[in-house]
Order: structure tokens, then C-alpha cells, then sequence
């Protein structure tokens, strides 16, 4: 920890890092600043031709955007896949990771086995038999529908993950709270909640991540009412290959989100990391 400290604070290695961090952001800015252009402006030349002509900036594109009914019910749509999806596994998997890694029942490791060997099962297997499955159950093409296949397919690795931070809480802990009198799930909730936050906000992370900016999923599962962001800018493409006006501000709002999320969570992302790497 203290070699990675003092070389961060290397001056070469912060020059370095800054220079990531440009070229790392260089197409997001071009993105909004494509967004604040017309398509005739697109047109005539690239987004950094704007840098020298600012006056053809401007916000109109995102007004536009506020008015396309099919972009803003795909937003709300992708908002209520998303926030559910994330909030069911990481509730699920904290709850199996704890159970898996210091309470005792019949079959405990076999069914660890299992939800391990799951995680080896590729998304595209189980798209078409889960389908006719939903489609028998009245959930094909509707939001819960997507949601319940965002939860079952994230869960193998979720439960995995926090299982695996979990058994590293020191059982001495767990006596005392036992000891106290504390049942199992006021130390879950109590104790191994807040000491694996930093796994749990990080696994909430790359949940969100991943549903959010799904494509595959959401176009098989989700018909014309449900369907999210990815799959609405998807058709705005395939229909008006040349409406930069709406596409650029469109892909600009489903990528912004993500990003708020990440460095709101940030901290605690990189405390689960760290825990990780000294562990």
C-alpha cells in the first residue's frame, strides 16, 4: 500500500495519469458538444470545429429531446428495469453471501457449487427457453419481465462476491455480537451491512452498469411499451441514420446517468477495492 502510495505521488506518474484522463474523457466531450449542434452544422464538419465557433452551440437539441415521447418513456422505462434489477440482487446476494458464508444448514456446499458453476453459463443460453417460459407466464415483453432476467442471470456472481467478503469478517466479531444476544439478523443488518459496504457499493455499481446499458436483453424481452434507452436509440438509428439532433443528446443523457452514479459511489467503489487487494 505504501509502494502504491509514494509512486502515485510520483510527479511523471500524475502527468501520466492526467493525460488517461483527457484522452479517457476526449469522446465525451465530443458527445456533448455534438449534442448542442444542429444536423446541419454536424454536417459541414466535426465537433471540434465547434470549439472555434461557439455560436452554433446551444440547447435546442435537448428541448427537442424533453418533446420525443418514445425517448423520454424509454428513459423512465430504463430508470424502472434499472433501480429494481440493482436493488433486488444486491438485496438477494447479501443476504445468500451472508447465509452461505457463516450460517450452517443441509447443503450449504453443494449449493455454493452450484451458484458457482452458474457463473460459467453464457447470457445467450438461456435467452430463448427463458422467453417461451415468460411468454407461458405473461411476462414476456413487460418491465418485470426484463427486471426478473437482470436479477436472475446478475445473482451467481453477486452471491459469489459478497459470500467471498464476508467469510473475511473475523468470526470473533460474530461471537461477541452472539454473545450479546444479537440474533442473525440483527448482525446481519447491524454488523456485516455496514462492514461490507464497500463490496456491496461496489456490486451495486457494476449491477447498475450493466443493467442500465444492456442492449441484448431488453430487445428480445422487452416489446414496444417497456423497452429502455439503449434499445429506443438503437431503432432511432436503424429508422434516421442521419438524426445526430436527436441521437447525440439521447446517448448523451444514457451515458451521463452512469457516470453521476459512479462518482457518487466512488468512494466507497475504491474501499472495496483496496479492501480487496489486502485481504
Amino acid at each position: 500500500m505504501n509502494a502504491v502510495k509514494r509512486g502515485l505521488s510520483n510527479g511523471l506518474v500524475q502527468v501520466f495519469l492526467v493525460l488517461v484522463g483527457l484522452i479517457w474523457l476526449t469522446p465525451l466531450a465530443g458527445l456533448f458538444i455534438s449534442s448542442l449542434r444542429s444536423s446541419e452544422d454536424t454536417a459541414e464538419g466535426g465537433w471540434w470545429t465547434a470549439l472555434a465557433s461557439p455560436g452554433q452551440l446551444s440547447f435546442d437539441n435537448y428541448s427537442s429531446l424533453l418533446k420525443n415521447a418514445g425517448i423520454t418513456q424509454a428513459f423512465w422505462n430504463t430508470v424502472l428495469i434499472s433501480v429494481p434489477a440493482t436493488v433486488l440482487v444486491v438485496l438477494l446476494a447479501a443476504l445468500a453471501g451472508y447465509a452461505f458464508a457463516w450460517l450452517d444448514f443441509p447443503g450449504r456446499e453443494p449449493l455454493f457449487l452450484l451458484v458457482v458453476a452458474l457463473l460459467v453459463v453464457p447470457v445467450q443460453i438461456g435467452l430463448l427457453p427463458v422467453a417461451k417460459l415468460f411468454g407461458q407466464l405473461g411476462l414476456f415483453g413487460t418491465i418485470p419481465g426484463v427486471v426478473l432476467f437482470h436479477v436472475a442471470y446478475g445473482l451467481p456472481f453477486s452471491v459469489f462476491l459478497l459470500r467471498n467478503y464476508f467469510a473475511e469478517i473475523p468470526k470473533e466479531m460474530l461471537e461477541a455480537a452472539r454473545m450479546d444476544g444479537g440474533g442473525e439478523w440483527r448482525i446481519f443488518v447491524q454488523l456485516v451491512l455496514p462492514v461490507g459496504r464497500p463490496a456491496i457499493a461496489s456490486l451495486a455499481i457494476f449491477q447498475f452498469l450493466w443493467v442500465w446499458n444492456d442492449l441484448l436483453v431488453a430487445l428480445l424481452f422487452a416489446d414496444s411499451s417497456s423497452q429502455p434507452l439503449t434499445v429506443q436509440l438503437q431503432s432511432q438509428v436503424r429508422q434516421f441514420g442521419s438524426n445526430i439532433d436527436v441521437l447525440a443528446p439521447g446517448a448523451f443523457v444514457s451515458l451521463i446517468v452512469p457516470l453521476v452514479v459512479f462518482f457518487a459511489f466512488q468512494r466507497h467503489f475504491v474501499q472495496g477495492v483496496m479492501a480487496g487487494s489486502v485481504k
